[in-house]
């Protein structure tokens, strides 16, 4: 797995029963420690309902503070899942590769992968990735990409040079 030196995150995870308090946020938590070990200092860690204003709200004050947001739930195909609509609300511009990879990635060990409609954008200098609610697709879906977050990230704080 790549090394992700000096880069800053935040973990927001998108769950009406968990925002109440009725069920245990174990994507946020297992999100978060592969992101420390890939040496990301993960400066805030959210639970919010899925509900798209919030979410919206949200990621546009985490993409100010951080480079690198990450949401887990809300990515299905369920009525209140509106985490990909309130990010793609938010964006600049999206990475559909990104997303793409995900999924693909995913579905060679669980075909419901592709049922999931998580995002990849950016707003501002900040890059934003939905990850599935589950923790094991939370985790293997961040895994999937993590090697192409750091050059994402340089090229989104100017660093466009090209080696020769």
């Amino acid at each position: 797995m790549t090394e992700l030196p000096g880069l800053t995150a935040a973990v927001v995870t998108v769950s009406d029963s968990c925002s109440r308090g009725e069920r245990e946020d174990l994507s946020g938590p297992a999100v978060t420690q592969l992101l420390q070990t890939l040496h990301f200092s993960v400066a805030v860690r959210k639970v919010v309902p899925d509900d798209s204003i919030q979410i919206q709200n949200l990621l546009i004050q985490l993409a100010r503070e951080v480079q690198f947001v990450v949401t887990t739930g809300g990515t299905g195909i369920a009525a209140r899942d509106v985490t990909p609509e309130a990010t793609v609300a938010v964006c600049d511009r999206l990475l559909n590769g990104v997303a793409e990879h995900m999924r693909s990635q995913g579905s060679r060990k669980a075909p419901f992968a592709v049922l999931s409609r998580g995002v990849c954008g950016v707003r501002g200098r900040a890059l934003i990735l939905n990850l599935p609610g589950s923790p094991a697709g939370a985790v293997e879906s961040l895994e999937a990409v993590a090697g192409l977050i750091p050059h994402a990230i340089d090229l989104l704080s100017g660093k466009t040079e090209h080696g020769t």
